[in-house]
């Protein structure tokens, strides 16, 4: 089988939260604890990484707990430092994304294994047209739809492919698929799962507050 270990970040501030999302509860537990029972299933062991200055010696059930960078791809970073040599397959995952199911898990990481692939990520189509915008604001182009996905995590890489994607990476990338993407990786896209929220503002707590309950 393969070999996987799975890197949950949840280095942020939680600036547009309004506080760090870190000390936020859902059902009663802490984001990061969703996000490393969802990693678990499919991981040989999980890292968490968590801001540099939090005092928390709480593992959150991960097996080992790291102190983030200034970006996200810094933290990632710090966490790939955790990870064993052996690993095959790295899957990289937001804390703020507490509800990813098992089978998203599952696809991400058998996709990533398929010949010729580096890499897959979950993506859902978007529900809005997309326009584009100049500096001023101005409509430049409206996008085709059909070609475009909003990215979710968790995302699974080849280990050897991430490792090096992240000795010069951007400091501004959002997802660790740009930075494979940069060195001519191929990343496959999954269906993503329109109920992976990302915890970004307290409605969307409200939100995946109220899936929860609707799950039982």
């Amino acid at each position: 089988m393969t070999k996987v270990w799975s890197i949950v970040v949840a280095g942020g501030a939680g600036s547009r939260f309004g506080d760090r999302k870190q000390f936020c509860s859902l059902g009663g537990r802490p984001l990061p604890e969703w996000a490393v029972e969802a990693c678990r299933p499919s991981s040989a062991g999980v890292v968490l990484v968590l801001p540099a200055d939090l005092d928390d010696a709480d593992h959150h059930g991960a097996d080992a707990v790291v102190a983030g960078g200034a970006t996200r791809a810094d933290s990632v970073r710090c966490g790939l430092a955790a990870v064993p040599d052996d690993a095959e397959v790295i899957v990289v995952h937001d804390a703020a994304r507490p509800l990813a199911s098992p089978r998203l898990f599952d696809a991400v990481i058998t996709a990533a294994g398929a010949d010729g692939v580096d890499g897959a990520v979950p993506g859902v189509p978007p529900s809005d047209t997309i326009k584009a915008v100049d500096g001023a604001g101005t409509v430049t182009s409206t996008l085709d739809r059909s070609t475009l996905v909003a990215v979710q995590t968790p995302q699974a890489f080849r280990a050897g492919v991430l490792r090096r994607a992240h000795v010069r990476a951007d400091p501004g990338a959002t997802d660790d698929a740009m930075l494979v993407e940069a060195l001519g990786g191929t990343v496959r896209v999954v269906p993503g799962e329109p109920a992976n929220l990302k915890i970004t503002d307290p409605e969307d707590l409200g939100a995946a507050e109220r899936l929860l309950a609707s799950r039982g």
